[in-house]
């Protein structure tokens, strides 16, 4: 999980962007902190770039599924 130190830099929102996992090699649709579903690894994408696919981010087991999914948007 994402660390942090000064909570009044954050804000909690209800948007439904955070919801959905992405598969890997897709446009990122929102810039900002990216949490692999299967295994926890977190990276930073920008709108528009692709997620990092199979062949940069992989998993020693094989049954974890590969899902980014938006966990710290930029605004």
């Amino acid at each position: 999980m994402a660390d942090y130190k000064y909570v009044h830099y954050l804000t909690r929102v209800p948007d439904p962007k955070f919801d959905p996992a992405h598969a890997p090699g897709t446009p990122t649709p929102h810039s900002g902190i990216y949490k692999c579903q299967g295994c926890g690894w977190e990276t930073v994408c920008h709108a528009g770039d692709l997620l990092p696919t199979e062949e940069d981010h992989q998993h020693t087991n094989q049954l974890e599924v590969i899902g980014w999914r938006l966990i710290a948007a930029t605004v």
